[in-house]
């Protein structure tokens, strides 16, 4: 993919390629609501006029796809064209819709990769570079015999979406790009990838991305429903010097943390009716929920409310 879009621009492609399912290959128009955009992480504020420059982000991305069976290359696009209707704009209600491009189409007829991919993991990763690595990655998981394939640094480069220009020292590229996109894949994903630069003589010529199925993937699920707060710091093993968020929505009774500050504070409320009750505290007075005196405001409410 060359001018590989913006992080939400991937984003968006992805909720487009999930939404039209086993129809993507077809040349049928596709739709999609703002309130199922407004769904995913990160994305809960767009509108007509956030959405139009990342459909043109969309469109002006260029597919390359090498049938190496057939000995063609083919050059393409993702899009064919997207329309947004606003004529229900002032309720809050847009339709978004749009064709997949000819080469796109061929591409989701020939190949499994975008039916394997997992989309959560995809939505919730907080780097352009992570969702560029993890999809290509993706694609190459269930192929027989291959664990790990070797790409030269511009290869790389141009994988990742870096311009030129940007990140031209091969320990800035592999400091601001590489390796944190490998970390965050291995945080929220099945997959442990490990990244080895290869060199001649005292230059990297390339990078070998390998790739291996977690045996026990139930810490990247519970990440993948863990708040993202503090996520890059539990990622870095930095995580005690991150202030605790309440939690935005339902009870404390998987909380530990809270749960064992309301019981110092000798009260004995109802946890989703303590939770529920000091997020209105909090939103009447205009207090975040990861504030720094978060956990003093929350033992101070559970001592007030006392004993019922």
């Amino acid at each position: 993919m060359r001018n590989a879009p913006s992080l939400q621009a991937l984003k968006l492609m992805h909720l487009m390629i999930a939404t039209a399912a086993g129809r993507m290959a077809e040349d049928v128009q596709h739709d999609l609501r703002l309130s199922d955009i407004r769904r995913i992480d990160g994305m809960r504020n767009h509108d007509r006029a956030s959405l139009t420059p990342l459909f043109e982000e969309l469109r002006a991305a260029v597919m390359t796809f090498d049938d190496q069976t057939a000995m063609r290359v083919t050059i393409g696009g993702l899009l064919d064209e997207a329309l947004i209707d606003y004529r229900h704009e002032v309720s809050g209600d847009l339709l978004v819709s749009w064709f997949f491009g000819r080469t796109f189409r061929r591409m989701a007829e020939q190949s499994n990769h975008w039916a394997i991919l997992d989309r959560q993991t995809v939505f919730h990763l907080a780097s352009k570079y992570s969702v560029l690595l993890f999809q290509h990655v993706a694609s190459l998981v269930n192929l027989e015999y291959v664990s790990a394939k070797t790409f030269t640094v511009p290869e790389l480069r141009a994988l990742l979406g870096v311009p030129e220009g940007t990140l031209d020292r091969f320990a800035d590229f592999n400091r601001r790009a590489v390796l944190p996109a490998v970390a965050e894949i291995n945080q929220l994903s099945r997959l442990t990838l490990t990244a080895t630069p290869n060199k001649v003589g005292r230059a990297v010529a390339s990078v070998t991305i390998a790739w291996e199925a977690k045996g026990d993937p139930r810490a990247a699920k519970r990440e993948l429903s863990a708040s993202k707060i503090g996520r890059k710091a539990r990622r870095d093993g930095t995580a005690e010097a991150i202030i605790a968020a309440f939690p935005e929505t339902g009870s404390i009774a998987y909380s530990p943390r809270w749960i064992e500050l309301k019981r110092a504070a000798g009260c004995n409320v109802d946890n989703a009716k303590i939770a529920s009750d000091f997020r209105r505290f909090l939103g009447e007075r205009g207090i975040s929920r990861d504030a720094s005196n978060i956990e003093k405001l929350f033992s101070d409410f559970c001592r007030t409310v006392g004993r019922v």
